[in-house]
Protein backbone atom coordinates (compact mmCIF):
# COMPACT_ATOMS: atom_id res chain seq x y z
CA UNK A 1 0.00 0.00 0.00
CA UNK A 2 1.29 3.45 -0.87
CA UNK A 3 2.58 5.05 2.35
CA UNK A 4 2.54 8.51 0.80
CA UNK A 5 -1.21 8.22 0.42
CA UNK A 6 -1.60 8.05 4.20
CA UNK A 7 1.00 10.56 5.32
CA UNK A 8 0.19 13.42 2.95
CA UNK A 9 -3.30 14.83 2.99
CA UNK A 10 -4.75 15.41 -0.46
CA UNK A 11 -7.32 18.22 -0.70
CA UNK A 12 -10.46 17.77 -2.73
CA UNK A 13 -12.81 20.71 -3.40
CA UNK A 14 -16.23 20.38 -1.82
CA UNK A 15 -18.70 19.26 -4.54
CA UNK A 16 -20.96 22.27 -4.05
CA UNK A 17 -22.86 21.90 -7.34
CA UNK A 18 -23.65 18.27 -6.61
CA UNK A 19 -24.67 19.13 -3.04
CA UNK A 20 -27.07 21.84 -4.24
CA UNK A 21 -28.58 19.41 -6.73
CA UNK A 22 -29.13 16.90 -3.93
CA UNK A 23 -30.84 19.62 -1.85
CA UNK A 24 -33.15 20.42 -4.76
CA UNK A 25 -34.00 16.73 -5.30
CA UNK A 26 -34.63 16.35 -1.58
CA UNK A 27 -37.10 19.26 -1.52
CA UNK A 28 -38.96 17.83 -4.52
CA UNK A 29 -39.07 14.34 -3.01
CA UNK A 30 -39.93 15.41 0.54
CA UNK A 31 -43.73 14.93 0.29
CA UNK A 32 -43.19 11.43 -1.10
CA UNK A 33 -40.65 10.63 1.63
CA UNK A 34 -43.05 11.78 4.34
CA UNK A 35 -45.85 9.63 2.89
CA UNK A 36 -43.55 6.62 2.49
CA UNK A 37 -42.33 6.90 6.09
CA UNK A 38 -45.75 5.68 7.25
CA UNK A 39 -45.33 2.38 5.42
CA UNK A 40 -44.29 -0.46 7.71
CA UNK A 41 -41.10 -1.42 5.89
CA UNK A 42 -39.92 2.21 5.65
CA UNK A 43 -41.00 3.56 9.05
CA UNK A 44 -37.47 3.26 10.46
CA UNK A 45 -35.22 3.64 7.42
CA UNK A 46 -36.68 6.79 5.83
CA UNK A 47 -36.72 8.96 8.99
CA UNK A 48 -33.21 7.75 9.93
CA UNK A 49 -31.89 8.67 6.48
CA UNK A 50 -33.88 11.70 5.38
CA UNK A 51 -35.19 13.54 8.45
CA UNK A 52 -32.38 15.32 10.34
CA UNK A 53 -34.07 15.17 13.75
CA UNK A 54 -34.03 11.36 13.54
CA UNK A 55 -30.37 11.06 12.50
CA UNK A 56 -28.57 9.83 15.61
CA UNK A 57 -25.12 10.97 16.65
CA UNK A 58 -22.36 8.38 16.77
CA UNK A 59 -21.50 7.08 20.26
CA UNK A 60 -17.85 6.63 19.27
CA UNK A 61 -15.55 8.16 16.69
CA UNK A 62 -15.20 5.37 14.10
CA UNK A 63 -11.82 4.11 12.98
CA UNK A 64 -13.29 1.84 10.28
CA UNK A 65 -16.51 2.51 8.40
CA UNK A 66 -18.21 -0.29 6.46
CA UNK A 67 -21.15 0.58 4.22
CA UNK A 68 -23.42 -2.01 2.61
CA UNK A 69 -26.77 -1.46 0.95
CA UNK A 70 -28.93 -4.38 2.01
CA UNK A 71 -29.16 -7.87 3.52
CA UNK A 72 -26.82 -9.73 1.16
CA UNK A 73 -24.10 -7.10 1.23
CA UNK A 74 -24.20 -6.89 5.03
CA UNK A 75 -23.93 -10.66 5.25
CA UNK A 76 -20.94 -10.67 2.89
CA UNK A 77 -19.02 -8.38 5.27
CA UNK A 78 -19.30 -10.83 8.18
CA UNK A 79 -15.82 -12.44 7.85
CA UNK A 80 -14.20 -9.00 7.62
CA UNK A 81 -15.92 -7.53 10.65
CA UNK A 82 -15.41 -10.70 12.68
CA UNK A 83 -11.66 -10.25 12.15
CA UNK A 84 -11.81 -7.04 14.23
CA UNK A 85 -13.48 -8.57 17.30
CA UNK A 86 -10.24 -8.90 19.26
CA UNK A 87 -9.05 -5.39 18.44
CA UNK A 88 -9.79 -2.25 20.45
CA UNK A 89 -11.26 -0.28 17.57
CA UNK A 90 -14.50 1.54 16.79
CA UNK A 91 -16.42 0.24 13.78
CA UNK A 92 -19.33 1.96 12.05
CA UNK A 93 -21.66 -0.14 9.88
CA UNK A 94 -24.20 1.70 7.74
CA UNK A 95 -26.95 0.30 5.55
CA UNK A 96 -29.73 1.59 3.32
CA UNK A 97 -32.56 -0.91 3.78
CA UNK A 98 -34.58 -2.19 6.72
CA UNK A 99 -33.55 -5.79 5.98
CA UNK A 100 -29.88 -4.79 5.86
CA UNK A 101 -30.10 -2.97 9.18
CA UNK A 102 -31.85 -5.89 10.87
CA UNK A 103 -29.22 -8.31 9.57
CA UNK A 104 -26.46 -6.05 10.91
CA UNK A 105 -28.16 -6.03 14.32
CA UNK A 106 -28.51 -9.82 14.23
CA UNK A 107 -24.88 -10.40 13.30
CA UNK A 108 -23.13 -7.72 15.34
CA UNK A 109 -25.59 -6.38 17.91
CA UNK A 110 -24.93 -8.83 20.76
CA UNK A 111 -21.18 -9.33 20.83
CA UNK A 112 -20.45 -8.92 24.54
CA UNK A 113 -17.10 -10.70 24.19
CA UNK A 114 -15.87 -8.32 21.48
CA UNK A 115 -13.19 -5.73 22.21
CA UNK A 116 -14.39 -3.69 19.24
CA UNK A 117 -17.18 -1.13 19.63
CA UNK A 118 -19.61 -1.67 16.76
CA UNK A 119 -22.07 1.09 15.86
CA UNK A 120 -24.94 0.39 13.44
CA UNK A 121 -26.79 3.16 11.61
CA UNK A 122 -28.81 3.84 8.51
CA UNK A 123 -26.72 5.90 6.07
CA UNK A 124 -27.98 9.51 6.06
CA UNK A 125 -28.81 10.98 2.68
CA UNK A 126 -25.95 12.91 1.08
CA UNK A 127 -26.94 16.39 2.31
CA UNK A 128 -27.05 15.18 5.94
CA UNK A 129 -23.78 13.24 5.99
CA UNK A 130 -21.77 16.33 7.07
CA UNK A 131 -23.64 16.08 10.41
CA UNK A 132 -21.27 13.22 11.21
CA UNK A 133 -18.13 14.89 9.88
CA UNK A 134 -16.72 16.11 13.22
CA UNK A 135 -17.12 12.63 14.70
CA UNK A 136 -15.15 11.07 11.82
CA UNK A 137 -11.86 12.88 12.33
CA UNK A 138 -10.18 9.65 13.44
CA UNK A 139 -11.45 7.62 10.48
CA UNK A 140 -8.73 5.40 9.01
CA UNK A 141 -10.57 3.47 6.30
CA UNK A 142 -13.92 3.62 4.51
CA UNK A 143 -15.04 0.34 2.91
CA UNK A 144 -18.03 0.45 0.57
CA UNK A 145 -19.57 -2.57 -1.16
CA UNK A 146 -20.69 -3.18 -4.74
CA UNK A 147 -22.14 -0.08 -6.46
CA UNK A 148 -22.92 2.18 -3.48
CA UNK A 149 -21.16 5.19 -4.97
CA UNK A 150 -22.30 8.11 -2.80
CA UNK A 151 -20.13 11.10 -3.61
CA UNK A 152 -20.43 12.97 -0.29
CA UNK A 153 -19.69 9.75 1.60
CA UNK A 154 -16.36 9.29 -0.20
CA UNK A 155 -15.60 13.02 -0.07
CA UNK A 156 -16.10 13.12 3.70
CA UNK A 157 -13.76 10.15 4.18
CA UNK A 158 -11.07 11.73 2.00
CA UNK A 159 -11.47 15.08 3.78
CA UNK A 160 -10.27 13.25 6.90
CA UNK A 161 -7.43 11.58 4.96
CA UNK A 162 -9.00 8.13 5.27
CA UNK A 163 -8.17 5.31 2.89
CA UNK A 164 -11.18 4.55 0.64
CA UNK A 165 -12.03 1.19 -0.89
CA UNK A 166 -14.87 0.02 -3.12
CA UNK A 167 -14.99 -3.77 -2.70
CA UNK A 168 -17.06 -6.49 -4.33
CA UNK A 169 -17.57 -3.92 -7.06
CA UNK A 170 -19.83 -4.86 -9.93
CA UNK A 171 -21.80 -3.28 -12.74
CA UNK A 172 -24.51 -5.55 -14.11
CA UNK A 173 -25.01 -6.00 -17.83
CA UNK A 174 -28.47 -4.46 -17.61
CA UNK A 175 -27.44 -1.32 -15.72
CA UNK A 176 -24.16 -0.66 -17.55
CA UNK A 177 -25.74 1.50 -20.29
CA UNK A 178 -27.32 3.74 -17.66
CA UNK A 179 -23.95 4.12 -15.93
CA UNK A 180 -22.29 4.94 -19.28
CA UNK A 181 -24.59 7.93 -19.80
CA UNK A 182 -23.22 9.48 -16.62
CA UNK A 183 -19.59 8.38 -16.95
CA UNK A 184 -18.47 12.00 -16.47
CA UNK A 185 -20.16 12.02 -13.06
CA UNK A 186 -18.72 8.69 -11.91
CA UNK A 187 -15.22 9.82 -12.90
CA UNK A 188 -15.51 12.42 -10.13
CA UNK A 189 -16.50 9.75 -7.61
CA UNK A 190 -13.72 7.38 -8.62
CA UNK A 191 -11.22 10.20 -8.09
CA UNK A 192 -12.14 9.89 -4.39
CA UNK A 193 -11.66 6.10 -4.27
CA UNK A 194 -8.15 4.80 -3.60
CA UNK A 195 -8.71 1.13 -4.52
CA UNK A 196 -11.41 -0.78 -6.36
CA UNK A 197 -11.74 -4.56 -6.00
CA UNK A 198 -13.91 -5.90 -8.81
CA UNK A 199 -15.86 -9.14 -8.72
CA UNK A 200 -14.87 -10.25 -12.23
CA UNK A 201 -12.84 -9.28 -15.28
CA UNK A 202 -16.04 -8.10 -16.98
CA UNK A 203 -16.77 -5.82 -14.02
CA UNK A 204 -13.19 -4.53 -14.14
CA UNK A 205 -13.54 -3.49 -17.79
CA UNK A 206 -16.87 -1.78 -17.14
CA UNK A 207 -15.59 0.06 -14.08
CA UNK A 208 -12.46 1.21 -15.93
CA UNK A 209 -14.68 2.59 -18.69
CA UNK A 210 -16.47 4.66 -16.04
CA UNK A 211 -13.18 6.10 -14.76
CA UNK A 212 -12.09 3.69 -12.03
CA UNK A 213 -8.34 3.46 -11.39
CA UNK A 214 -6.19 1.29 -9.10
CA UNK A 215 -8.54 -1.58 -9.82
CA UNK A 216 -7.96 -5.31 -9.51
CA UNK A 217 -10.08 -8.44 -9.84
CA UNK A 218 -10.60 -9.90 -6.37
CA UNK A 219 -13.67 -12.08 -6.83
CA UNK A 220 -16.88 -12.10 -4.85
CA UNK A 221 -16.88 -11.64 -1.07
CA UNK A 222 -19.20 -14.61 -0.78
CA UNK A 223 -16.14 -16.81 -1.33
CA UNK A 224 -15.01 -15.78 2.17
CA UNK A 225 -18.15 -17.20 3.81
CA UNK A 226 -18.03 -20.90 4.67
CA UNK A 227 -21.46 -22.52 4.25
CA UNK A 228 -22.90 -23.85 7.49
CA UNK A 229 -24.91 -27.01 8.06
CA UNK A 230 -27.60 -26.52 10.69
CA UNK A 231 -29.05 -30.03 10.54
CA UNK A 232 -27.09 -33.16 9.65
CA UNK A 233 -29.17 -35.60 7.60
CA UNK A 234 -28.20 -39.19 6.84
CA UNK A 235 -27.57 -39.65 3.13
CA UNK A 236 -30.11 -42.04 1.55
CA UNK A 237 -28.81 -45.22 -0.07
CA UNK A 238 -30.23 -44.12 -3.43
CA UNK A 239 -28.80 -41.36 -5.69
CA UNK A 240 -30.11 -37.94 -4.63
CA UNK A 241 -30.72 -35.06 -7.06
CA UNK A 242 -31.86 -31.59 -6.03
CA UNK A 243 -33.39 -28.84 -8.18
CA UNK A 244 -32.34 -25.81 -6.14
CA UNK A 245 -33.76 -22.26 -6.10
CA UNK A 246 -36.00 -22.94 -9.08
CA UNK A 247 -38.30 -20.44 -10.77
CA UNK A 248 -41.54 -20.84 -12.69
CA UNK A 249 -40.94 -22.95 -15.80
CA UNK A 250 -37.81 -24.59 -14.41
CA UNK A 251 -39.70 -27.07 -12.23
CA UNK A 252 -41.49 -28.41 -15.30
CA UNK A 253 -38.19 -28.75 -17.19
CA UNK A 254 -36.57 -30.61 -14.28
CA UNK A 255 -39.57 -32.88 -13.70
CA UNK A 256 -39.79 -33.78 -17.41
CA UNK A 257 -36.07 -34.55 -17.55
CA UNK A 258 -36.19 -36.51 -14.30
CA UNK A 259 -39.17 -38.56 -15.52
CA UNK A 260 -37.14 -39.59 -18.57
CA UNK A 261 -34.16 -40.40 -16.33
CA UNK A 262 -36.30 -42.50 -13.97
CA UNK A 263 -37.07 -44.89 -16.81
CA UNK A 264 -33.44 -46.05 -16.76
CA UNK A 265 -32.77 -45.49 -13.04
CA UNK A 266 -35.96 -45.97 -11.02
CA UNK A 267 -34.29 -45.83 -7.60
CA UNK A 268 -33.38 -42.14 -7.62
CA UNK A 269 -34.90 -39.36 -5.52
CA UNK A 270 -35.47 -35.78 -6.63
CA UNK A 271 -35.69 -32.92 -4.14
CA UNK A 272 -37.35 -29.85 -5.60
CA UNK A 273 -36.70 -26.51 -3.84
CA UNK A 274 -38.53 -23.50 -5.33
CA UNK A 275 -36.82 -20.16 -4.77
CA UNK A 276 -39.89 -18.39 -3.40
CA UNK A 277 -42.07 -19.75 -0.56
CA UNK A 278 -45.30 -18.57 -2.16
CA UNK A 279 -44.68 -21.10 -4.96
CA UNK A 280 -44.28 -24.19 -2.74
CA UNK A 281 -47.85 -25.39 -3.34
CA UNK A 282 -47.63 -24.64 -7.07
CA UNK A 283 -44.49 -26.78 -7.34
CA UNK A 284 -46.09 -29.57 -5.30
CA UNK A 285 -49.20 -29.67 -7.52
CA UNK A 286 -47.02 -29.68 -10.64
CA UNK A 287 -44.90 -32.54 -9.29
CA UNK A 288 -48.04 -34.53 -8.47
CA UNK A 289 -49.03 -34.29 -12.13
CA UNK A 290 -45.76 -36.07 -13.03
CA UNK A 291 -45.26 -38.32 -10.02
CA UNK A 292 -48.06 -39.49 -7.75
CA UNK A 293 -45.41 -40.40 -5.18
CA UNK A 294 -44.68 -36.76 -4.31
CA UNK A 295 -44.38 -35.51 -0.73
CA UNK A 296 -43.75 -32.25 1.11
CA UNK A 297 -40.51 -32.06 3.07
CA UNK A 298 -42.33 -30.66 6.11
CA UNK A 299 -44.56 -33.73 6.24
CA UNK A 300 -42.07 -36.54 5.71
CA UNK A 301 -38.63 -37.78 6.75
CA UNK A 302 -35.63 -38.50 4.55
CA UNK A 303 -35.27 -41.84 6.36
CA UNK A 304 -38.45 -42.99 4.60
CA UNK A 305 -37.65 -41.42 1.24
CA UNK A 306 -37.60 -44.79 -0.60
CA UNK A 307 -41.39 -44.60 -0.96
CA UNK A 308 -41.22 -41.30 -2.89
CA UNK A 309 -40.02 -40.12 -6.29
CA UNK A 310 -40.04 -36.40 -5.51
CA UNK A 311 -39.97 -34.41 -2.27
CA UNK A 312 -40.81 -30.70 -2.55
CA UNK A 313 -38.78 -28.63 -0.07
CA UNK A 314 -41.35 -26.36 1.56
CA UNK A 315 -39.24 -25.05 4.44
CA UNK A 316 -36.59 -22.32 4.44
CA UNK A 317 -32.93 -22.61 5.42
CA UNK A 318 -32.46 -26.22 4.32
CA UNK A 319 -30.43 -25.96 1.11
CA UNK A 320 -26.96 -26.27 2.66
CA UNK A 321 -28.14 -29.21 4.77
CA UNK A 322 -29.38 -30.95 1.62
CA UNK A 323 -26.39 -30.02 -0.57
CA UNK A 324 -24.27 -31.89 1.96
CA UNK A 325 -25.95 -35.20 1.07
CA UNK A 326 -26.79 -34.59 -2.63
CA UNK A 327 -25.11 -36.23 -5.60
CA UNK A 328 -26.34 -33.77 -8.23
CA UNK A 329 -27.46 -30.15 -7.93
CA UNK A 330 -29.47 -28.56 -10.74
CA UNK A 331 -29.11 -24.86 -9.98
CA UNK A 332 -32.17 -22.81 -10.87
CA UNK A 333 -32.55 -19.24 -12.02
CA UNK A 334 -30.33 -20.11 -14.97
CA UNK A 335 -32.65 -21.92 -17.39
CA UNK A 336 -34.92 -18.89 -17.57
CA UNK A 337 -33.66 -15.73 -19.25
CA UNK A 338 -34.58 -13.01 -16.76
CA UNK A 339 -33.03 -14.08 -13.43
CA UNK A 340 -29.30 -14.42 -14.05
CA UNK A 341 -28.52 -17.55 -12.03
CA UNK A 342 -27.95 -18.27 -8.35
CA UNK A 343 -24.98 -18.80 -6.02
CA UNK A 344 -22.89 -21.86 -7.08
CA UNK A 345 -20.46 -21.63 -4.15
CA UNK A 346 -22.62 -23.50 -1.66
CA UNK A 347 -23.16 -26.66 -3.74
CA UNK A 348 -19.51 -26.51 -4.86
CA UNK A 349 -18.36 -26.35 -1.24
CA UNK A 350 -20.00 -29.73 -0.65
CA UNK A 351 -18.48 -31.28 -3.79
CA UNK A 352 -21.72 -31.96 -5.65
CA UNK A 353 -21.97 -32.54 -9.38
CA UNK A 354 -23.16 -29.09 -10.41
CA UNK A 355 -25.45 -28.46 -13.40
CA UNK A 356 -26.57 -24.95 -14.35
CA UNK A 357 -28.33 -23.31 -17.25
CA UNK A 358 -26.47 -20.85 -19.44
CA UNK A 359 -28.13 -17.65 -18.17
CA UNK A 360 -25.80 -16.74 -15.28
CA UNK A 361 -25.18 -13.07 -16.05
CA UNK A 362 -25.59 -12.05 -12.39
CA UNK A 363 -23.24 -14.76 -11.11
CA UNK A 364 -20.20 -14.64 -13.44
CA UNK A 365 -17.84 -13.72 -10.60
CA UNK A 366 -19.01 -16.61 -8.43
CA UNK A 367 -18.76 -19.14 -11.25
CA UNK A 368 -15.19 -17.93 -11.89
CA UNK A 369 -14.41 -19.17 -8.35
CA UNK A 370 -15.79 -22.66 -9.05
CA UNK A 371 -14.28 -25.52 -11.02
CA UNK A 372 -15.96 -28.58 -12.53
CA UNK A 373 -19.47 -27.43 -13.35
CA UNK A 374 -21.50 -27.75 -16.55
CA UNK A 375 -23.54 -25.04 -18.27
CA UNK A 376 -26.20 -26.47 -20.56
CA UNK A 377 -29.24 -25.36 -22.57
CA UNK A 378 -32.62 -26.65 -21.32
CA UNK A 379 -32.89 -29.31 -24.03
CA UNK A 380 -29.67 -30.97 -22.81
CA UNK A 381 -30.81 -31.58 -19.23
CA UNK A 382 -32.18 -35.10 -19.83
CA UNK A 383 -28.97 -36.24 -21.51
CA UNK A 384 -26.81 -34.65 -18.79
CA UNK A 385 -28.74 -36.42 -16.04
CA UNK A 386 -28.36 -39.76 -17.84
CA UNK A 387 -24.56 -39.52 -17.47
CA UNK A 388 -24.43 -37.85 -14.08
CA UNK A 389 -21.92 -40.35 -12.67
CA UNK A 390 -19.39 -39.26 -15.32
CA UNK A 391 -19.57 -35.62 -14.28
CA UNK A 392 -16.66 -34.38 -12.11
CA UNK A 393 -17.42 -33.12 -8.64
CA UNK A 394 -17.42 -29.35 -8.30
CA UNK A 395 -15.06 -27.49 -5.98
CA UNK A 396 -14.16 -23.94 -4.95
CA UNK A 397 -10.87 -22.73 -6.44
CA UNK A 398 -9.88 -20.00 -4.04
CA UNK A 399 -8.38 -20.24 -0.57
CA UNK A 400 -10.78 -18.11 1.49
CA UNK A 401 -8.31 -17.70 4.38
CA UNK A 402 -5.61 -16.24 2.13
CA UNK A 403 -8.08 -13.92 0.40
CA UNK A 404 -9.38 -12.66 3.72
CA UNK A 405 -5.86 -11.84 4.91
CA UNK A 406 -5.12 -9.93 1.70
CA UNK A 407 -8.29 -7.89 2.10
CA UNK A 408 -7.60 -7.15 5.75
CA UNK A 409 -4.14 -5.86 4.83
CA UNK A 410 -5.73 -3.45 2.38
CA UNK A 411 -8.18 -2.23 5.00
CA UNK A 412 -5.49 -1.74 7.65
Amino acid sequence: MDTLKHTQKVSFPFPLGYYCLCVLLYIIALPFLIASSFRLKHKDSIPARFFPFFIKKLEYEPHYWFHACSFGEVKSLEPLINAFYNKSVNILITTITHTGFNEAKRLYGNKADSKAHIIMRYLPFEIFLPLWSKQCKGLKTLVVTEAEMWKILFFMAKSHNAHTLLINARISQRSYKNYERFAWFYQGIFALIDEVLAQSHIDKRRLEALGATHIEVFGNLKTLNTPCVSTHYTKPSMPLFIGASTHRGEERLILESFKTFKEQSPTTLLLLAPRHPERFKEAYDLSMSFFSRTALFSQTHLESCEQYDVIVIDTLGELNNLYAISDVVILGGSFTTNVGGHNPLEPAFFGTRLISGEHIFNQYALFESVENYVLIPPQSLSDTLSRWELLPKSAIKTNSHDKLNILLQKIH
